[in-house]
């Protein structure tokens, strides 16, 4: 079995923002950088299918020299190998761009399985797994918190709105994009870091992979425009109807 997931290196969300010079993006100096929370579940879950089944796992992510650092975790964790696009640029390039390379790169490698998380914490549009998978014309299955793996077949389950839960069953090949709670990310150990300096590195040009035009673009990014405080209205329900429709009247023209 060939297993791929992959990651992103994003800041961490405890970090003061700042937006960059371009006002396209927020400032990266100064930012303490980890691996995309989401992205943790997905390669626990892969390693987890490593261990069960004795497959080959790669680690890919795309991005600046730096996000080697988050690789050496996914390794430590139990991947096999790891490959970094390196792009400086990777930040300005939309969802369906990053898809494609990701795709590029997967196409002639024949996984049978691809994890990726949810979502990014920083960019959020959760539209990089789905993509890959249309790309590469094989089935996705979003949002999973549960996963088992039998004779070719996964199990999942996903977890929908409102906190409903539906199980799926797909034949590999496919994707899967993986949702807080679906496991417990092991924390390397010592002796699996040091194993993990010595495991393959391999650096690709987003040149080489990058066969797609984007299809959108960030034109500005800024904080939120400060706005006053809410109101909180105490009582009885009754007395509240009466606070709250004298407010509607004073503070705009609804039932005036």
């Amino acid at each position: 079995m060939n297993i791929l997931v992959c990651i992103k290196q994003v800041p961490d969300m405890e970090s003061k923002f700042k937006v960059d010079g371009a006002g396209r993006w927020y400032d990266g100096a100064d930012l303490a950088w980890r691996m995309n929370e989401y992205d943790e579940y997905a390669v626990e879950q892969a390693v987890q299918l490593k261990e069960k089944t004795g497959a080959d796992l790669t680690v890919l992510c795309i991005g600046p020299e730096r996000v080697k650092e988050t690789m050496k975790k996914a390794l430590a964790m139990g991947c096999d190998r790891g490959v970094h696009v390196a792009d400086e640029a990777s930040s300005t390039k939309d969802p369906f761009s990053i898809a494609s390379i990701i795709a590029e790169f997967a196409g002639s490698k024949s996984f049978d399985l691809i994890f990726t998380g949810m979502q990014s914490q920083d960019r959020g549009s959760a539209q990089v797994g789905v993509l890959v998978a249309e790309m590469l014309g094989v089935p996705c299955i979003t949002t999973i918190v549960g996963f088992a793996y039998e004779g070719g077949t996964i199990s999942v389950k996903r977890e929908l709105e409102g906190g409903v839960k539906a199980k799926v069953t797909s034949p590999v090949p496919a994707l899967v994009t993986c949702q807080l709670g679906l496991n417990t990310p092991r924390y390397p150990t010592l002796p699996n870091i040091m194993k993990a300096k010595k495991k393959e590195l391999v650096s690709v040009p987003v040149a080489d992979l990058l066969k797609a035009q984007a299809l959108a673009e960030t034109s500005a990014l800024y904080f939120p425009e400060k706005k006053g405080g809410g109101l909180v209205l105490e009582g009885d329900a009754g007395d509240l109807a009466d606070k709250l429709i004298r407010i509607l009247k004073e503070k705009t023209a609804v039932l005036a």
